[in-house]
C-alpha cells in the first residue's frame, strides 16, 4: 500500500510497481543519467560521494545528507532532467516507485499540485544543504558534534537518551567536516565535561540540555 501522498499524484505512483532494495544498495550513481524519477515510499536513504565499491561501510565516504520516505529521491535531477549530483545509497531496506521520465515530465507540466510538491522537495533539499554548509562554517567541532548527537539520539529503556554509532567514526567525521582524530578528541572532551558517557558504539547523553547549549540549538 502506498504511504499517504497528495491525491493529485496517487495515480502517477499507483501505475508503478513497488521495488524493494536492501540496505546498502546503490540507488543512484553520481553523474549517471536516469530515465526515471524515483519516489521513496518507505525507508531511509543517504546522499554523498561513494567510497570503495563492494564494502558497505565505505559506500559513502563523504555523507552530505539523508532523507526518510515518503518523498522524491533527488528531486532536482528529476525536475531538470539532469544526471544525479550525488550517489544515493539505501541506509535501510527501502521500497521505491519508478516513474518513467516522460510520464513524470508530462504530469509535472499538467498538474499544478505535483509541481508544487516538487518545488517543495527541491526547496527542502536546498535548505538542508545550505544549513549543512553554514553549520560547518559557523560552528566549531564540538558544537557540530553535539548537534549531531542530539539529532541521532533515541530513548533507551533506562529513561535516558543514547546514540548507537552504526557507522565507522571516519564516516561520521566526514559528515561533520572534521578529521577522525578530531572526532575522537571531541568525544573525549564531552565525556570529561560529563555531557556524555559510554564507550564503544553506544554514547549516552548524560546532559542533553548542556549539549543543546553547546550546539546552539
Amino acid at each position: 500500500m502506498l504511504a499517504p501522498v497528495p491525491t493529485a499524484i496517487q495515480s502517477l505512483l499507483t501505475h508503478s510497481n513497488p521495488e524493494r532494495r536492501v540496505a546498502g544498495s546503490v540507488l543512484l550513481r553520481r553523474g549517471d543519467t536516469t530515465a526515471a524519477a524515483w519516489y521513496l515510499e518507505s525507508g531511509r536513504v543517504i546522499f554523498g560521494i561513494s567510497g570503495t565499491p563492494g564494502n558497505r561501510d565505505e559506500l559513502l565516504e563523504h555523507q552530505l545528507g539523508q532523507m526518510q520516505g515518503p518523498g522524491w529521491v533527488d528531486p532536482t535531477a528529476a525536475v531538470l532532467e539532469m544526471p544525479a549530483a550525488m550517489d544515493v545509497v539505501a541506509q535501510t531496506d527501502v521500497v521505491l516507485r519508478r516513474i518513467p521520465m516522460a510520464d513524470f515530465q508530462a504530469a509535472l507540466a499538467a498538474n499544478r499540485q505535483l509541481s508544487t510538491t516538487m518545488l517543495t522537495g527541491v526547496a527542502q533539499a536546498h535548505r538542508e544543504q545550505t544549513e549543512l554548509a553554514v553549520s560547518r562554517l559557523a560552528k566549531g567541532a564540538e558544537a557540530r558534534c553535539a548537534e549531531w548527537l542530539l539529532q541521532h539520539a533515541e530513548s533507551n529503556d533506562k529513561g535516558g537518551c543514547a546514540v548507537q554509532l552504526q557507522q565507522r567514526k571516519r564516516l561520521i567525521a566526514a559528515q561533520l567536516g572534521i578529521a577522525p582524530e578530531t572526532l575522537s578528541r571531541v568525544l573525549r572532551h564531552l565525556r570529561e565535561r560529563s555531557l556524555i558517557s559510554g564507550s564503544g558504539r553506544t554514547v549516552n547523553l548524560v546532559d542533553p540540555g548542556g549539549l543543546r547549549s553547546l550546539a546552539g540549538v
